[in-house]
Formats: structure tokens, sequence, C-alpha cells
């Protein structure tokens, strides 16, 4: 493939996902504020209103990884965005007048396992689309595409979902989320299919492959929780302290996210994953702890924009080694096990950090994610570092 179809490719995945992945970001920061404030429902409830969506990724993974890797890729992140579009709309249903708060947040639930099951499909399905298309060795700036289109839709999402709520209430928000998958849809509607990867080896079960990444998974979970405490609690951080600019938090998060990976998206492929990682590791440990210490809300901005800044990178990093660490065949299910360490990190961070919100404050939130970074530090510390030149990556 031509440099400038490469490019194109890239561009398009890009595009793409900020697209589709508005439907998670808009409604990240407002799910919870919906649960507390008009629901009138304990803040343990709103984190876990935010996370369950990830235990259904977490369920979902495996099956999705298998349908990429022996059915077809194509067809799984498709599926995934009309996931994301159903899932809006059981949502919004559950902002129904006269409905009460227990059957509402029920629906609201139902909903967010919906979003779970896409974002599993959808995900996994356009890694292992890609993977094939464009090769292995440019498997560091497919994940830093993806991963700076995901989370850079926070610079914009989060402020838009939070806006639209603000002004027009829960469901305009959901409503939103349930257009913009169409886009994505309509993107990629012609594209080819990739014909799956033969094979007459035994492939590894689900189960080997997880212990054969672990420590990449622990790295990237870890990474998850200051991610997650973050997306689901500035806002009631920020209000909790009278402080303004809630949403410019979620935005700078995301400034800092797509930063990270316009200027260091290449680094995994040519020195390693495990140095950027740690690295990264670094810096988003440091910017927890301004949350958590903050005494003015220009720390916790400073914190916020570290987070994004640290978090960017330790996805792809870890992703990169898993790369070769797997089967061409298996890539898809090993991207699956792999991104299930991420999930766990975003379904059970919120709720945890919920109840220590409720026992003691919102900054205890950020204490947490502290706590996850530095274990972070450690476990990466403790791989062996890869010295295979970057084009060592399985074929």
């Amino acid at each position: 493939m031509s440099q400038v179809s490469l490019k194109q490719s890239l561009a398009k995945l890009g595009f793409a996902i900020f697209l589709t992945y508005l439907s998670v970001a808009m409604a990240l920061p407002v799910v919870s504020v919906f649960v507390t404030e008009e629901l009138k429902l304990p803040n343990w409830l709103g984190g876990a209103a935010v996370g369950v969506s990830f235990v259904a990724t977490i369920l979902s993974r495996k099956h999705a990884g298998n349908f990429a890797d022996a059915k077809s890729s194509k067809k799984c992140f498709m599926l995934g965005f009309f996931f994301y579009m159903a899932a809006a709309l059981v949502c919004m249903a559950a902002d129904t007048s006269g409905m009460s708060a227990s059957i509402a947040f029920a629906i609201l639930i139902a909903g967010r396992l919906l979003l779970g099951i896409g974002e599993s499909m959808a995900t996994v399905g356009l890694l292992s689309w890609h993977f094939s298309r464009l090769g292995p060795s440019q498997s560091g700036k497919i994940l830093s595409i993806l991963g700076m289109a995901m989370y850079g839709t926070f610079a914009l999402g989060g402020p838009v979902g939070l806006t639209l709520y603000k002004y027009f209430g829960f469901s305009s928000v959901m409503l939103a989320s349930s257009i913009v998958p169409i886009l994505g849809v309509i993107m990629f509607l012609t594209s080819p299919e990739v014909v799956p990867h033969k094979t007459t080896e035994a492939k590894k079960s689900f189960l080997n492959l997880l212990g054969t990444i672990w420590k990449q998974g622990f790295a990237v979970m870890l990474q998850g929780v200051g991610f997650a405490v973050l997306g689901a609690f500035i806002s009631l951080y920020f209000k909790d302290q009278g402080w303004p600019y809630a949403g410019v938090g979620l935005s700078l998060f995301g400034i800092g996210f797509v930063i990270s990976r316009i200027l260091f998206g290449a680094l995994p492929d040519k020195i390693g994953g495990v140095k950027v990682a740690l690295v990264s590791l670094v810096v988003e440990t440091v910017g927890q702890s301004l949350l958590w210490l903050a005494p003015h809300y220009s720390l916790a901005l400073i914190g916020a924009l570290l987070t994004g800044l640290g978090c960017s990178m330790i996805y792809p990093a870890m992703g990169v080694e898993v790369i070769k660490m797997v089967s061409p065949e298996q890539r898809g299910t090993a991207f699956g096990g792999f991104s299930m360490f991420q999930d766990i990190a975003y379904a059970f961070s919120a709720p945890i950090a919920g109840l220590l919100a409720d026992k003691f404050s919102y900054s205890s939130t950020f204490l947490f994610g502290f706590i996850a970074g530095v274990v972070g530090i450690i476990i990466v510390r403790s791989m062996r570092i890869n010295n295979l030149p970057s084009n060592s990556t399985a074929n």
C-alpha cells in the first residue's frame, strides 16, 4: 500500500471513530448526573450506570474477537455501530415523564448494556479489519489513531453532552447519540470485506491467550482507572467544590490525549512499548495526584490535562507488544482479551469510586486513580524490555 493510501485509510478510520464514538462521549459525563440529580439516587449507582456498559463489553469481547477472526471483521464493527444507535434510543426511554426512579434506572442500565456490546463489536472489528488491510507493521499507528479518535472525542463530546443536558435535557443527549453512528455506517458501507486468516495450526484457547498477555493487560487496566474516575466524577467534583469549568476539564483531558498521540504515536513501533508505557504511567499518576490534592480549580484542570497526556499512549504501547506475541489468525481474539482488561477498569472503577465519594469526598476518587497508577508503574517496570526491532512484528 502506498503512503498516500495508508494516510487516507488511517484518516478515514480516525474520522469514522470520532463520529461514532460521540455516542459514548456525549453520554459519559451526563449519565451519572442524570442518575444523581434527576433520579435522586446515590453516587455509587451513578457510577454503576457509567460502569455497567463496560461489564457488557467484558462479557462480549471473546465473542467479538471470534466473530472478527472467523467470520467477518467488517460485519463485526458494522453491527457495533447499530448497537450504538439502539443503546441510545433505549437510554432515552429512561427519561419518560411519570416513570418511577427504579424503573427508569433499570431501563437506563439496559441501554448501557447494549452500548457495551456495541463498543466491543465496533472496536475489535475495526482493529482486526485494519490490521489485515494495512499489515501488522502499522499496528502502532492503527492503535494510536483509534485511541486518538475515541478519546479525542471527549474534547468535544463531553462538553457537548453537558451543554445539551443543561439546556434540553437527557433525552436530547441520547437522541444525538443515536444519530451520529449512522454517519460511520455510511462511510464503511461499500468498503471491502477482508478474508479471515486460515491456519492448520492449533489455536490457543482464550484463557491461554490471556495468560500470555496478562502483564500488558494489567498495565492498561490500571491506566484505565484514572480515566474512568475522571470521566465519571470530574463534573460532580467541580460542582461540589463550587468550581467553574467542569466541561473544560473533560476537554483538557481529550486535548492532552490527542496531543500525545500526534507527537508520540509512532514511538511504540520505534523504541518498543514498555518504555513508552512507563513514562506515560508516570505522567498520568502525577495528573491524578494533582486532581486529588488540588486546592484550586486551575491545578485540577492541569491534572486533567496530564491525565490525558499520560493515558494516551499506554494502550497502543502495550498493544504493540501484544501484536508481537500472537499469531495473525488470533489477533482479533487476542485484542478482545487485551481490551477486556481495560474494560474491567472502566466497569468497576466508577462504582468503587462512587462508594469512596459517598463515604469520604469526590477528591478521594482521584486518590484511587493515583494508587492504580503507582501499581501500574511497578508492573511495567517488571517487564523485560523487548529489544527486537519494530519490523520484527509477526506477519
